[in-house]
């Protein structure tokens, strides 16, 4: 077969490709999806690139579903986001940053998925029955409770459609919040067992992205939009959020509930 030429690559779809000599296949579970299987990791493939991501491989022309593809050689350029050190957060500022993003976000437009919490919506079925559970996890993060987290998020996963369900990208981008601004073991020891348990409660590609965002390494919008908030800057996050909530069709908007979850906890309901 003939190799595809590639445009740029995230860090983690540059070590898969490598370890595969450029091939990747479809996943079973998900011929039709851009999601493939390279070098035993999971991988997005596409010609068109709504949000960088680690897994992520540009190329420059489009790439059929459902067929094995060669890639070829890798281009300089890797994108790679991590969290910044603990020494340069403080988790004050991030925290009152986010209250004043929380006011501002609902001009945005119509929230979708579980931001419809952050201006006090109503909740398209099915994950206006999760309510409960998401209040839950937020009232768990308020109270630093490790296991009342774990319970409330394990019960979240899978919930919703799409090909990352809403409960998955608010229990991730959730996570991903908390650990930016505490950095405490037990934060990635339970990644760890979120990851797994996404495994069989969802399906494989939640897991890898679960993974990711517990390690710090999620889509750009979702970091830049962390990083204003470090800065205190509400202004630069708000002017960053557009590109989040467009990512996917309601994974944007989920993420960005999740994110102030895992930052606010319970003050997401008292602060909107």
């Amino acid at each position: 077969m003939d190799a595809i030429e590639l445009i740029a690559l995230g860090n983690k779809a540059r070590s898969a490709l490598l370890a595969s000599g450029g091939i990747a296949r479809p996943l079973s579970a998900f011929p039709q999806a851009p999601y493939f299987e390279a070098g035993g990791e999971i991988i997005w493939i596409g010609h068109y690139l709504p949000a960088w991501h680690p897994r992520a491989a540009l190329t420059a022309k489009p790439v059929a579903a459902g067929l094995a593809v060669k890639l070829g050689a890798p281009p300089k350029l890797t994108w790679r986001r991590e969290f910044p050190p603990m020494s340069a957060i403080d988790p004050h500022v991030v925290r009152e940053a986010a209250a004043a993003l929380l006011h501002a976000v609902c001009p945005l437009g119509r929230p979708r998925g579980f931001g419809a919490l952050l201006c006090h919506a109503d909740l398209d079925f099915p994950l206006g029955l999760a309510r409960e559970r998401v209040r839950e996890l937020a009232r768990a993060y308020s109270a630093r409770d490790v296991e009342a987290v774990h319970s409330a998020s394990r019960s979240l996963l899978g919930l919703g459609a799409g090909l990352t369900p809403s409960g998955d990208d608010l229990v991730a981008a959730a996570l991903f919040g908390r650990r930016f601004i505490d950095r405490d073991a037990v934060w990635a020891r339970l990644g760890v067992e979120l990851v797994r348990d996404a495994g069989t409660a969802s399906h494989e590609i939640s897991a890898a992205l679960l993974a990711d965002a517990v390690a710090g390494e999620s889509f750009e919008p979702l970091h830049e939009l962390a990083d204003a908030l470090v800065a205190g800057d509400a202004s630069g996050a708000l002017a960053v959020a557009p590109a989040l909530v467009r990512v996917g069709q309601a994974s944007g908007w989920d993420m960005l509930a999740g994110l102030m979850i895992g930052i606010l906890g319970a003050r997401i309901f008292i602060d909107g």
